[in-house]
């Protein structure tokens, strides 16, 4: 089973090259994040085309995810549990299966927090800790879970070619960090680190100042396995030549293979 995890920026400006994309890689699995558009407004039908049944939590003009899987999608879930008030689109889960092998697959947008001193980043701490009391408690039915997003989180240094640049950042703060750090605290592992764990690998290039030309990036896109999805992984990486299309996202995709 192959899991992709990409940042769109925006799905119907990015709808070409995230067609070519999917004909190319060919994911079991497909998470979307920043598809900013509503439920209505998703080019359900292109990517059905191809085999793929979906699954939203869509928000006019900003955030929301996405679930594209060439199995059923069962159980679906919108919205991070905990804050029944909290309006904006960033969760969805669903169970999937390959083989008679159930995975439970979530895509999220974790707020970004900026700027540090304002209500934004108390809202992206609460928020994480919202997703720590809720992957507690995917971890408690045994089932192989994956954590697939944007979690707007610079982990370490290595996460960013400059990592001085990010110290007034909310991507970089201790606080963002510590609560990073709790879910693999929990037991959930970082694929792209388990299987290559030097430096130099980014998922995110802004598109000013050239950063992609300067290899300028850092990697806030992740897939945390739970255990029993762990002891399942073969490989992960990242596909960083779709930076480099016409139109692109500022993000590329991050693949997790099951056995």
């Amino acid at each position: 089973m192959k899991i992709t995890t990409w940042n769109i920026n925006g799905i119907r400006a990015r709808i070409e090259g995230a067609l070519a994309y999917v004909r190319e890689a060919r994911p079991d699995v497909l998470c979307l994040q920043e598809i900013k558009c509503v439920d209505e407004g998703f080019p359900t039908e292109a990517f059905a085309d191809l085999g793929y049944n979906i699954a939203t939590h869509g928000q006019k003009g900003f955030n929301g995810v996405a679930l594209l899987s060439l199995g059923p999608l069962e159980d679906v879930v919108r919205g991070l549990p905990g804050d029944d008030g909290d309006a904006q689109a960033r969760y969805i889960e669903a169970t999937v299966s390959d083989g008679g092998n159930a995975v439970r697959v979530a895509s999220i947008y974790l707020p970004n927090g900026n700027p540090v001193g304002s209500e934004k980043f108390p809202f992206k701490l609460a928020w994480m800790g919202r997703l720590e009391a809720h992957a507690r408690a995917l971890l408690a039915t045994e089932m192989p879970v994956i954590l697939a997003g944007d979690f707007n989180v610079i982990p370490e240094p290595k996460d960013a070619k400059r990592p001085d640049a990010w110290r007034n950042d909310a991507l970089f703060q201790p606080e963002s960090r510590a609560a990073f750090r709790t879910l693999g605290n929990l037991g959930y592992i970082d694929a792209v680190r388990a299987c290559h764990p030097e430096p130099g690998h980014y998922t995110f290039w802004d598109y000013q100042a050239g950063a992609w030309q300067k290899d300028d990036g850092i990697r806030i896109d992740f897939q945390l396995l739970s255990p029993q999805a762990a002891d399942r992984l073969i490989a992960s990486g990242i596909d960083r030549f779709t930076r480099s299309w016409e139109k692109p996202s500022d993000h590329v995709p991050v693949w997790t293979t099951l056995a």
